[in-house]
């Protein structure tokens, strides 16, 4: 027999929803993992590791960064509990015919990852030198209350630049 769920855990199911899908609208592309590799071997819980994900521009066309970062193990990250370090590195490249949309945004967010349970999240920012006809791309780490000097940065010319 079917029963009908109590309504405020319909109404939490729904608002979760609701929630990561405006967040993946958000946060621009969304990332493929490619794979990972340990780097520390844990007795108890997942090993340390570092872990390359792809992810194509969203609004630029011909475009595909690579981003590799560490990823905490222990009990804590096969929980999915632990702070990822913030060291990571980006590479990104043309793979096809690159269309710069005449409306592109400068300092513009393209990609955003957790790194923590709370309040810790990798970004990857484009950003625009037209003196150069470049597009780069900056990958930084954020907490709520204080970030991280680490940051990588990869560059992308783009010729001839349509305007």
């Amino acid at each position: 027999m079917f029963k009908r769920p109590h309504a405020a855990a319909t109404t939490a199911a729904g608002l979760a929803g609701i929630l990561a899908l405006m967040t993946a609208l958000v946060t621009g592309a969304r990332a493929e993992e490619i794979g990972c590799v340990t780097t520390a071997w844990k007795l108890i819980g997942a090993n340390h590791r570092i872990c390359v994900e792809a992810f194509d521009d969203p609004k630029v066309p011909g475009v595909a960064c690579h981003l590799s970062q560490a990823r905490a193990g222990g009990v804590a990250g096969s929980l999915g509990l632990a702070e990822d370090p913030s060291r990571f590195s980006i590479a990104c490249r043309q793979i096809g015919p690159i269309t710069v949309p005449t409306t592109l945004t400068a300092n513009e967010e393209v990609f955003t990852s957790d790194t923590s349970i709370l309040f810790k999240e990798t970004h990857v920012i484009r950003m625009i030198d037209r003196k150069r006809n470049t597009l780069v791309y900056l990958s930084y780490s954020r907490k709520l209350i204080d970030g991280s000097p680490m940051n990588a940065i990869s560059t992308v010319p783009v010729m001839p630049w349509n305007h």
